[in-house]
């Protein structure tokens, strides 16, 4: 299984900044290569910034509900998880930018 750091707060990866039925997507920094359910999580326990992914085919977001991973694209591309259906948060686009580049 996909390991998913920070400040969680249950099994499918929702954190104590981002707790609603839908946020349960996590994203790979590209500095430290390491999964964190968001970018605040990831600057609070690690000694650099989050780095955002240039957009590919790179499996580079993870469902916190099955543990699939998925590129930028099929991500941007989908409201909700290739494999399990669990719909995403539609606000988390405001936040593009510091996860893809």
């Amino acid at each position: 299984m996909v390991k998913l750091y920070g400040a969680t707060i249950d099994h499918e990866g929702r954190c104590v900044h981002y707790s609603s039925s839908v946020d349960i997507v996590a994203n790979k920094c590209y500095s430290c290569k390491k999964y964190y359910a968001c970018f605040q999580c990831h600057d609070e326990q690690e000694d650099h910034l989050f780095s955002a992914w240039p957009v590919s085919n790179e499996k580079i977001v993870l469902c916190g509900s099955c543990r699939t991973e998925l590129s930028a694209m099929e991500y941007k591309t989908h409201a909700k998880c290739v494999n399990c259906g669990h719909l995403f948060n539609p606000n988390c686009a405001l936040h593009s930018q510091i996860y893809f580049s």
